[in-house]
């Protein structure tokens, strides 16, 4: 019987039969694939082959785990993958971003998309991430949604993830000022999540990008979330947190961040708040740089960390006055 290797045909869908039997974040599947690329993966997995720099026993329980996963029905999962209409991109890719190729081993296999593949071609200095807490205050939320309004005043685009709390509020707020905005999510991009913003996902893959390293019917784990957030601080030249509790996930996306030398921004809050904690303790510990208004998210973005472009911001944006804006529903898919 023929191996998968030699029923998939070409680099693409070796990448695309690759998400489907490895864990996103594998070291042992980045580490080969960063060396032989997506069609001599697959084969080294069902081969008896030595990998060098690998020892033998790592190499054999590596292509037992991911030999487990390789059905026979998983080239007709691929096609059926296809089909939904989500577009794909490998490195090969001019769309493919730049900026993951400094994640090195721990790249992404490839990206499954729906939207605007081109938000991802723009410089990093053109793209902030802004995550935190699910369980945000009105303050959190109205700060983050502040800042994306104030990003889109500057023609940035705005990165987030697509949760509850401070990044559905950066996502609508970008929805409404007509910006750009980009989702990064954890599972298959036919199974939005969470469920509750099942209609903001879809507006995003209407009019902004919605992004995947998971195929389609994948679902999100805790794994999958960790994971993900270092393509949230990839993605960007700068990563924002107004609110998150110091054992939060989201403080995760800081640390890939700090590591890939991106800047890192942390609004200050309430000392008597849990969701300020975090970013409290990130400016104290001088791991952030204290944010206070747009402008400031627009110095780091532009490698100054204390003083950014004047932001032209109508009356009522200072953060305290108004509310936080919100998107227009979308259509579901």
């Amino acid at each position: 019987m023929a191996t998968l290797a030699e029923q998939v045909q070409g680099e693409r869908m070796a990448r695309v039969a690759l998400s489907m039997i490895a864990e996103p974040n594998d070291p042992t599947t980045g580490y080969v694939l960063a060396r032989y690329g997506g069609v001599e993966t697959l084969r080294l997995i069902e081969s008896d082959d030595e990998v060098p720099g690998l020892a033998r026993a790592d190499l054999l329980m590596w292509c037992e785990r991911l030999t487990a996963h390789v059905m026979p029905g998983l080239l007709d999962q691929v096609a059926q993958a296809e089909r939904h209409g989500f577009g794909t991109l490998i490195p090969a890719d001019k769309e493919w971003p730049a900026g993951l190729n400094d994640l090195g081993e721990r790249a992404p296999y490839l990206l499954w998309t729906r939207g605007a593949a081109s938000f991802l071609m723009t410089p990093l200095s053109d793209r902030a991430t802004i995550t935190g807490a699910r369980a945000a205050t009105a303050y959190g939320e109205q700060v983050a949604g502040e800042l994306a309004t104030g990003l889109v005043d500057e023609e940035r685009a705005v990165v987030s993830g697509g949760a509850f709390g401070i990044e559905g509020a950066a996502h609508k707020s970008v929805l409404a000022a007509s910006g750009q905005t980009i989702a990064v999510l954890a599972g298959g991009l036919d199974r939005p999540y969470p469920a509750g913003h099942s209609e903001l996902l879809s507006r995003i893959g209407d009019v902004g990008l919605l992004v995947s390293e998971l195929p389609p019917g994948a679902a999100p784990t805790r794994h999958r979330f960790l994971a993900r957030n270092r393509l949230l601080a990839a993605l960007s030249g700068v990563t924002v947190i107004p609110e998150a509790s110091p054992r939060s996930g989201s403080m995760t996306t800081v640390l890939a961040a700090r590591e890939l030398g991106r800047g890192v921004g942390a609004v200050p809050g309430p000392v008597t708040s849990v969701t300020s904690a975090g970013p409290n303790k990130l400016i104290k510990q001088g791991f952030a740089s204290l944010v206070t208004q747009p402008s400031d998210v627009i110095g780091l973005l532009d490698g100054d960390p204390n003083s950014g472009r004047a932001v032209t911001r109508p009356a009522g944006r200072e953060f305290g006055h108004g509310h936080p804006s919100q998107g227009t529903p979308g259509r579901s898919l």
